[in-house]
């Protein structure tokens, strides 16, 4: 198993960035806060780009890469704080259900009620992609009852609490229903990869340039330790996630416990760093003006999408 990139996935990554830095800035990202949920233009350019259809196989219209090439993809789409449904949709068209053009969001129904349903960006989205146990199903969005959260706890991911869902269009079994969270499991620990690493970063460049009794704060022995453990932290949780992806390309059907490992590990790195950027950045690291705290709302979010750390880890100890 080689999990170094090679020259076409560098290419590939290269080009995300490029397309990144130009539609998703963190001056754009931010000046985004108070507008819709989705950037109209910024999602034709991914879309256009084939972000959301990189394991679509090219007879249905797709690019025909792996998913080892859009762990990849979505690590820097965590890195840039890229707002909008983007797993979702992927798993979409991945599966024929959406036009590339479309925005789709995702819930997860359980059999057993046991909390609120809530909907993200339901005032952007186009179709509503429903996991249940035992199938699969596109519903209208406009047939939902819902009522818009005030204050979401991330403001790039708005919202709906919905009294329940109603039945839409059956598009899978309960065998797609089970793809489907596990590659939206290996996606999202990727996006999380991507978050942990970019907090990793702007803490080193802050305690680079931040000065205290004449002296930068990075070369504190505290500070040290702190950026170190940032690193390996992402570093661990970054070699799980592409472990995950090339099993998911080479041997599907035994990748289930790396895909549980991939998204512990990089849920507790998103989550720890961001928490840990915040630390390095002192009493100013939880202020609206500080970056730190929008990658770590997003981690937040991020950690309750196709199960927590929590959750794997204990499918992980049943299997053992």
């Amino acid at each position: 198993m080689d999990l170094e990139p090679n020259e076409l996935q560098l290419e590939l990554v290269d080009t995300v960035r490029r397309l990144c830095a130009d539609r998703y800035p963190m001056s754009a990202v931010r000046a985004h806060l108070d507008g819709a949920s989705v950037n109209a233009t910024g999602w034709r350019a991914l879309t256009d780009a084939g972000v959301f259809s990189l394991t679509t196989p090219e007879e249905r219209g797709g690019v025909g890469l792996g998913w080892a090439d859009a762990a990849l993809v979505y690590q820097e789409l965590g890195r840039w704080l890229v707002p909008g449904p983007l797993v979702a949709t992927h798993l979409a068209f991945s599966v024929g259900i959406t036009p590339p053009a479309e925005v789709v969001s995702l819930i997860e129904v359980p059999t057993v009620e046991h909390g609120p349903l809530l909907v993200e960006h339901l005032d952007a989205i186009d179709r509503l992609l429903v996991l249940r146990d035992d199938r699969v199903e596109v519903v209208d969005p406009v047939a939902l009852v819902a009522t818009s959260l005030d204050r979401p706890l991330d403001a790039h991911t708005p919202m709906a609490r919905v009294r329940s869902v109603p039945s839409g269009e059956v598009v899978g079994d309960a065998a797609r229903a089970a793809s489907l969270r596990l590659h939206g499991a290996m996606l999202t620990a990727s996006l999380q990869i991507g978050i942990a690493g970019a907090v990793t970063a702007l803490a080193v460049d802050y305690a680079l340039g931040r000065e205290q009794f004449g002296r930068p704060i990075g070369s504190f022995q505290a500070i040290k330790h702190l950026l170190a453990d940032m690193h390996a932290r992402a570093e661990v949780a970054r070699a799980m996630v592409d472990t995950a992806a090339v099993l998911l390309d080479q041997s599907p059907s035994t990748a289930w416990s790396a895909v549980a490992a991939a998204k512990a590990l990089a849920g507790e790195a998103a989550l720890a760093n961001a928490k840990s950027a915040i630390q390095v950045h002192g009493g100013m690291g939880f202020t609206w003006e500080v970056d730190a705290q929008l990658f770590l709302k997003r981690a937040w979010v991020l950690d309750t999408h196709f199960g927590s750390p929590d959750v794997h880890a204990e499918s992980l100890a049943a299997a053992l």
